[in-house]
This record gives C-alpha cells, structure tokens and sequence, in this order.
C-alpha cells in the first residue's frame, strides 16, 4: 500500500491558493500514474479521503464512548489517500511510490516539510503480520 500525507493547510491551499491550471496539472498527473498502473496490471485500489474536517475519532475512556471531530491539534499530517498495488517486489512498489516524488504544486510553493510517501506490505493472512 502506497500511503500519501498531507496536512489540513495543503488541501484548504491547494482547493483556494493553487490556480485551476495548477489543481488540472494535479489531477492529470495522478490519473496518468494511476492509468499506467491499471495498464501495467499493477493497480488494485485508490482512494483520496476526504479533509481532516470530516475525520472522527472513536476510543472508549473508562467503558464510556468518546467520539472526538477532526482536525485533531496535535495533529499535523494525516493520511489523504492511498493506492494498493500487486506487484513483482518491494523494490518494484519503491519504484512506483517514487513517481509520486514529482507529483506538480505550483512553482515556489512551500509545504514546510520534505514530500513523501509510505509504503508498507499489506498482510494476506494473520500469520504474515510477523507479531
């Protein structure tokens, strides 16, 4: 699984600060490594999320259900999207998540942090979970 990160300010920039020519060079750029992936026969599954506003969190605290609303302060990335790939080797899923490296922003933005990606094998059965 691919795993892509962003913060609550990168998606209020890039729905108010980026231009319409910037946000189609996005969405042109992810359907087109998106397309390959389903012409390589590597593509299982993508998602984007939805903003970190719409996010809720869900634990008990002494038996009693605490459900607290996003964005969570001491938060300041979470995950907006994913993509599952089936492919040769984990070498070939770095490759693939490496693309993302040149995913377009407008010239000059600054997202106070290095982009990145995660990429993590998803376990098929319980005993590959290496507990």
């Amino acid at each position: 699984m691919i795993m892509m990160f962003g913060s609550q300010k990168d998606l209020v920039d890039i729905a108010g600060a980026w231009s319409a020519d910037e946000v189609k060079a996005l969405h042109e750029f992810m359907s087109k490594w998106n397309n390959d992936l389903v012409e390589s026969g590597e593509f299982v599954d993508a998602q984007g999320l939805s903003q970190p506003t719409h996010a809720r969190r869900v634990s008990l605290r002494d038996g009693a259900l605490v459900v607290t609303d996003g964005p969570y302060a001491e938060t300041q990335e979470v995950l907006v999207g994913y993509t599952t790939v089936d492919c040769a080797s984990y070498d070939r899923a770095t490759e693939i998540a490496a693309q993302l490296a040149n995913t377009p922003h407008p010239e000059g933005s600054d997202l106070g942090r290095d982009w990145y990606v995660d990429i993590r094998p998803c376990a098929d059965s319980f005993e590959e979970l290496e507990l």
